[in-house]
């Protein structure tokens, strides 16, 4: 059973109540969602296994921990995904980068694939799926099922603000990937946007409408 984690750490939610704010410009906006993608990165990455390895230092020699050889990747979901790529690159700097693009058609609000780039070897890789928001779940479940078509078995999702509806979705359609959370809002409203929320990630992030 998929693990939900809704962070409660004072520095998250400090930082979403900044990105939440109309008035903030994409250059604040970008900067605040990449150290939230660091923060929640560093919670997802909790139950990574360690080796002990014997190192020597400027005193003696002594027994460090260090992960055990685990090979990673950070997918984003294009094209607002890729605003928490260098946050979580900077807690796994050694982590390949995949791309999954898809598009909520407006009518159907079904996700559309139009791009998918991942790392030759994704199938052995620890792999982290991120996207700011997870509204509907489509988009989320769509590219995590990609992803196990291509052999990928361990995957965690990270989003910086969820609606109850698309959590449920996500834990229905994949029960085996843990799900990380900035904040949990309300709803979502007709147009399938998060209540309360904080608009259009993608226009945000990048300075478009």
């Amino acid at each position: 059973m998929s693990k939900v984690k809704v962070m409660d750490h004072p520095l998250i939610q400090h930082k979403i109540g900044w990105v939440r704010r109309e008035e903030l410009g994409s250059k604040e906006f970008r900067k605040l969602i990449s150290e939230i993608a660091m923060l929640e990165c560093y919670e997802a990455t909790r139950e990574l296994e360690l080796n002990d390895v014997v190192v020597k230092t400027p005193i003696c020699e002594t027994t460090v921990k260090e992960l055990k050889g685990k090979k990673l990747a950070v997918v984003p979901i294009l094209r607002a995904g890729l605003g928490m790529v260098d946050g979580m690159l900077a807690m796994i700097p050694a982590a390949k980068v995949g791309h999954i693009g898809l598009y909520r058609d407006p009518d159907t609000l079904e996700p559309v694939e139009y791009y998918c780039k991942l790392p030759d070897d994704c199938g052995e890789r620890e792999v982290f799926v991120v996207d700011p928001m997870l509204a509907t779940g489509g988009s989320s479940v769509a590219a995590i099922q990609m992803l196990k078509e291509k052999g990928v078995q361990k995957i965690h999702f990270l989003c910086v603000i969820a609606a109850p509806e698309g959590v449920e979705r996500m834990k229905e359609a994949h029960p085996d990937v843990d799900i990380y959370i900035g904040a949990l809002d309300e709803r979502l409203n007709e147009q399938g946007y998060i209540v309360p929320g904080l608009g259009d990630a993608g226009d945000r992030i990048f300075g478009t409408k």
